[in-house]
């Protein structure tokens, strides 16, 4: 085992400073509603995206409530699949948390649309809502679970940590304008006394359920908050990777997939254990495929979010715009947090088609190509300033980057969507260690294939992989 020691400094110097990258798992048992948004936006046009699929406000049909909830969950069960609990009408939580899919969004759109018409765009990706169960508070000085790394800043619900927990992250987008668009608590209130199931909300929560409109949301997020910590759905661990931490049968891992996790856990080429940390973890928990951890690896800028047109608007993480408590002191001003966003669980990372917390990657293969390449070949990822583009690429060109123009001369603006100020806060761990344009990257094209293979093993027995391997792919 190997413990590697780099990071952001400033307030935030202790982030994952220090992360316990494991040499090998061994065999054995070794983001309620879209909730990615925040206030602002503009109407959408035509969003980024692949593989749209289902539209956004088409959320499957609910479930019959389960025997083995409490009353509480099964209120939750109800509001989770109720559209009138938005101000269009027309988006539940499952529109955006769809439980076919993984509980994440149906469609590959970079962010998703909400607002009171429909026709409004978020400002961040959707993340999946399995597996937020055991995530501890945030805390600037977390303990990592690898039980070996300096504590840093880590947990919490949504991209920046600004929800401690689940019930809070429910209020989140009930009332964001560019979500469920609800004008205020009292009006959810409002609607939730007159759905079909008022009756089940008294019996839950007394007769008086509804004389107090504040305990009374109160008591609708917390319902939120018990259907996905009672619902095993939101957290069934039926992967392939389960039955083989288990040994259980179905659990024999291909070549492919042995030397995928060999390159996850090896810290010299993915080193994704590092953040993505798969052994014992806390409050009991077990292969999350997370630290809880925050990290700043300058993704590329979306231009489809429309928010990203304001050439002064920076979504910076866990130093704002969308939480406060972590602001700049002023524009610019030194602060060890901008930029640093959370490392998410990768389990069902196979079943997505939108990526990072801006969506603007839409393949697992393109995620794990720029992991690679972001600091050898940065012209793939990043725009060119003062270039001349080519009339015609060059045969070796890679096509699978963001940018898919090749440049005579000019400046590659690295780190495009993040001030020049907070460039020092990237963490420079494997495979981005800041290695210089030009070098060899630290993964093979084997490695990267059998990666690939990995993180398919992470996929829940009740999901469909976004881009499903070639036959025999991962086989040997």
């Amino acid at each position: 085992m190997r413990l590697r020691r780099s990071g952001p400094k400033g307030p935030a110097a202790a982030a994952r400073t220090g992360r316990l990258a494991l040499a090998a798992l061994g065999a054995g048992a070794m983001l309620a509603a879209c909730g990615g948004s925040s206030s602002g936006g503009a109407p959408a046009a035509a969003l980024p995206g692949a593989n749209t699929g289902a539209a956004a406000g088409a959320a499957p049909a609910p479930p019959s409530p389960s025997s083995t909830l409490s009353l509480a969950a099964q209120v939750g069960q109800k509001m989770f699949f109720d559209k009138n609990l938005s101000g269009s009408g027309a988006m539940s939580c499952a529109s955006c948390h769809d439980p076919a899919h993984a509980h994440a969004p149906a469609n590959g759109l970079s962010v998703q649309l909400g607002g009171p018409h429909m026709d409004r765009a978020g400002l961040r990706a959707v993340p999946s809502l399995r597996y937020k169960d055991v995530t501890p508070p945030y805390a600037d000085l977390l303990d990592n679970p690898d039980g070996v790394s300096v504590p840093g800043p880590g947990g919490g619900l949504a991209w920046d940590g600004r929800a401690d927990t689940l019930a809070a992250q429910a209020r989140i987008p009930l009332l964001d304008p560019l979500e469920m668009a609800n004008a205020s608590s009292a009006d959810v209130v409002k609607k939730l006394q007159a759905a079909d199931y008022a009756p089940l909300i008294a019996k839950a929560f007394g007769a008086k359920a509804f004389d107090d409109s504040d305990a009374a949301f109160a008591n609708a997020l917390q319902a939120l908050q018990a259907y996905q910590l009672e619902d095993k759905s939101f957290h069934p661990y039926s992967s392939k990777f389960d039955l083989y931490a288990g040994n259980k049968i179905g659990g024999a891992l291909t070549p492919a997939e042995a030397r995928g996790l060999k390159v996850f856990t090896n810290p010299d080429t993915g080193n994704c254990a590092s953040c993505h940390y798969q052994g014992a973890g806390l409050g009991g928990s077990s292969a999350l495929f997370t630290d809880f951890s925050y990290e700043a690896i300058g993704v590329p800028r979306n231009a489809g979010i429309p928010a990203n047109n304001n050439v002064q608007y920076f979504d910076m993480g866990v130093c704002g715009p969308m939480r406060t408590d972590h602001a700049p002191a002023a524009p610019n001003a030194a602060n060890g947090f901008c930029g640093m966003f959370k490392a998410p669980t990768l389990r069902n990372v196979a079943t997505r088609t939108a990526f990072f917390h801006n969506g603007v990657m839409h393949s697992l293969e393109q995620v794990i190509r720029f992991y690679n390449t972001r600091d050898t070949q940065p012209e793939l990822w990043y725009p060119t300033v003062g270039g001349t583009p080519k009339a015609k690429n060059d045969p070796g060109f890679p096509a699978y980057g963001l940018v898919t123009t090749q440049y005579t001369g000019g400046k590659v603006q690295k780190y495009d969507d993040l001030p020049a100020a907070y460039a020092s806060n990237i963490d420079t761990q494997l495979p981005m260690d800041g290695r210089a344009a030009g070098s060899a990257p630290p993964m093979s094209e084997q490695d990267m294939a059998d990666l690939v293979c990995f993180l398919h093993t992470l996929s829940d027995a009740d999901t469909q992989p976004a881009a499903p391997a070639k036959p025999g792919a991962c086989a040997n």
